[in-house]
């Protein structure tokens, strides 16, 4: 979801759609020129951010899954897209892929891209996995990496891995599964990422231009046969999550609270969960509380919706704003009881 300067809300369907909110009400007409999305399974329209400057040219980008023929077999490829289009107040014009990931991979599943300008202007992308066992640890190849481009699509100089031999040059960060939240800390400005483990080995991570987060060599999970994977000597110059979770809790997306709002909350890191443990019904908010000197407590809210909730995100009014991915999906918004 995001909050144009009137106050509308325009949200992503993963099934190819872009929605507007107006004055609480969903607009039951989508919003035209849209770039077509790869639909299926857990493939489609993903995340939405608006350019830095909206208010001046009214760019509008989206990440998405991609699919062409395979030369030469009757298969299809598979990557993650960018594009960014002009939002007129009822359609995109002027629609322009402006990155693809690399390279085109026969394997899809396990998608997910978020999208999250910087205060410099740049914006981050996370590329998925795509249930491919080798790619996260392959610096020739963006699956399972957070990546860094400019708003037209071009690779800022300074990234860390410009002009190193053997790197693509749009990777900023290495050894990632599927990761679902993007946020900047509110005073320290690092980035933090959540990420989807098996059966076990969610994370939270802080992200370091160049690190290595150890996808799969690193994990405090299980695979889905039940098969441990954390008893492995964690190898050189892998960064460790800040937070995991045992059993999985399918971690979503992220949002630091910065409001008076609820001022017991403030500065607070809320986490989207889909499902505990693989058991249906079972998806919440957590609410993870820091000092000083690290985590203190996490606390389980909404746990008797028994949504899944697919992104959390603070709005311009101070509150918090959930999407739920159900059918028919939700948005939910929480604001302090009388």
């Amino acid at each position: 979801m995001a909050w144009l300067p009137n106050g509308d809300m325009l949200i992503t369907e993963r099934g190819g759609q872009l929605r507007i909110l107006h004055n609480g009400v969903l607009d039951p007409t989508p919003i035209g020129g849209v770039p077509k999305a790869q639909v299926g399974g857990t493939s489609g329209l993903l995340d939405i951010a608006l350019h830095p400057r909206f208010a001046q040219n009214g760019l509008v980008y989206l990440a998405y899954n991609t699919s062409k023929p395979k030369p030469g077999a009757q298969s299809q490829v598979y990557s993650t897209a960018v594009a960014r289009g002009r939002f007129d107040g009822k359609a995109l014009v002027d629609v322009k892929e402006i990155f693809v990931a690399e390279p085109w991979m026969d394997l899809n599943g396990g998608d997910a891209s978020r999208l999250l300008f910087a205060p410099d202007g740049t914006l981050f992308m996370s590329s998925s996995h795509h249930r491919d066992e080798k790619a996260p640890q392959d610096p020739m190849n963006d699956a399972g990496k957070i990546l860094r481009i400019n708003d037209d699509g071009t690779i800022p100089k300074d990234n860390p891995f410009v002009g190193k031999t053997g790197y693509r040059p749009e990777i900023y960060s290495i050894g990632h599964r599927t990761v679902l939240g993007l946020a900047f800390h509110p005073t320290t400005g690092a980035l933090w990422e959540t990420e989807n483990g098996p059966q076990g080995g969610d994370e939270v991570n802080i992200i370091q231009p160049g690190k290595n987060y150890g996808w799969p060599l690193v994990t405090y999970g299980h695979d889905y046969d039940g098969t441990p994977l954390n008893e492995r000597p964690v190898p050189q110059g892998m960064v460790l999550p800040t937070l995991f979770w045992v059993p999985s809790i399918t971690t979503s997306g992220l949002a630091f609270y910065t409001s008076d709002k609820i001022a017991l909350w403030k500065n607070n890191l809320f986490v989207g969960s889909m499902t505990v443990g693989r058991i249906s019904g079972t998806g919440h908010l957590q609410r993870i509380v820091f000092n000083d000197k690290g985590e203190q407590r996490r606390e389980q809210l909404l746990v008797d919706l028994h949504q899944r909730i697919r992104d959390v995100r603070q709005g311009p009014d101070g509150l918090l704003y959930l999407l739920t991915d159900e059918d028919p999906g939700a948005l939910l918004k929480i604001e302090p009881a009388p």
